[in-house]
């Protein structure tokens, strides 16, 4: 249902995942993409996708948004590629902003701040 909309951000999300790296980034949608493709029930377009070593680690059936997601990403080789050996969780909120946060990436910030607090 929602698969040629998230193919529409697809080279977007891909950029942010790799971005992800470095912080947590935030993708602004349009909502009206979604509501178009959708049932239009707002209170299902609220999920969170979580990956470990590229795969859906959490139950996210609820939710064809999510579950549309899921799929768009794991499909595209390159993503999986970036998502290998990673921990990213892909999380939308009811303003329509996706959120990536990889959590190698955070904790490789923490090791490298407590790292540098112990050599000032």
């Amino acid at each position: 249902m929602y698969i040629h909309v998230w193919n529409k951000y697809l080279p977007i999300i891909k950029i942010l995942l790799k971005k992800s790296y470095v912080a947590n980034q935030t993708l602004d949608l349009n909502r009206i993409d979604f509501e178009k493709a959708g049932s239009g029930r707002k209170s299902g377009y609220k999920f969170s996708i979580e990956f470990k070593n590229g795969r859906v680690s959490n139950i996210i059936s609820g939710s064809a948004l999510a579950t549309d997601l899921a799929a768009v990403l794991t499909n595209d080789t390159a993503i999986r590629t970036i998502m290998l050996n990673q921990d990213v969780t892909i999380s939308l909120n009811t303003k329509f902003q996706l959120t990536i946060t990889n959590k190698n990436a955070e904790k490789a910030r923490q090791e490298l701040h407590l790292h540098s607090e112990h050599h000032d």
